[in-house]
């Protein structure tokens, strides 16, 4: 059995001001705190956020960047501020808000992100077996979508699954097959 914990990465400035995208530092205190979390693994993996390679540092590894754990994609809307948006284009942000099946202008949708984290997880599988332990550490969206992958729950579920920064999942794969694991 492969057992994959899945850390979202320390809280950014971009995550406090709910900005979507970008790749902004840390906040030092929430690195400082994933320092707590005694973990060990065969194999680490992160997404390419600063935010998400610093945290996996902090916990005392040196992680193998994978572009498929990158957060969503905004595109025109990347680096933009949520309630900036709202203000200026209220139908659009509400329409993407209220359907995970649109995607920003120029971005991903939902489904999009967690068919490229299911790919990952396929991939994670061949080159693991059902043996070992990894870590990936990410954006709280890519957990998100991790989860609603391995659940098989609808990309509407989405706004139910609340991520925090340095939440950890536990996900197992074993005969071929994902699944959450409640410890």
């Amino acid at each position: 059995m492969t057992a994959l914990t899945v850390i979202a990465h320390a809280l950014t400035p971009a995550l406090r001001g709910l900005v979507l995208g970008g790749d902004a530092e840390p906040d030092p205190a929430s690195v400082e705190a994933v320092r707590e979390l005694k973990l060990s693994a065969d194999a680490v993996y992160a997404g390419p956020e600063r935010a998400a390679v610093q945290t996996a540092s902090a916990l005392g590894f040196d992680p193998v960047v994978e572009a498929a754990l990158r957060d969503r994609e905004y595109g025109e809307w990347a680096g933009r501020d949520l309630e900036d948006l709202l203000g200026t284009d209220p139908s659009q942000v509400s329409a993407w808000l209220e359907r995970p099946h649109t995607a920003t202008p120029g971005g991903e949708t939902e489904n999009d992100v967690i068919a490229r984290v299911a790919d990952w997880l396929g991939d994670l599988a061949e080159r693991h077996g059902d043996r070992g332990s990894v870590i990936a550490v990410v954006h709280p969206a890519v957990v998100r979508a991790l989860v609603l992958y391995v659940v098989d729950a609808p990309a509407e579920s989405l706004r139910h699954v609340d991520v925090r920064p340095l939440a950890t999942v536990n996900l197992s794969l074993h005969a071929g097959s994902w699944s959450l694991a409640l410890h």
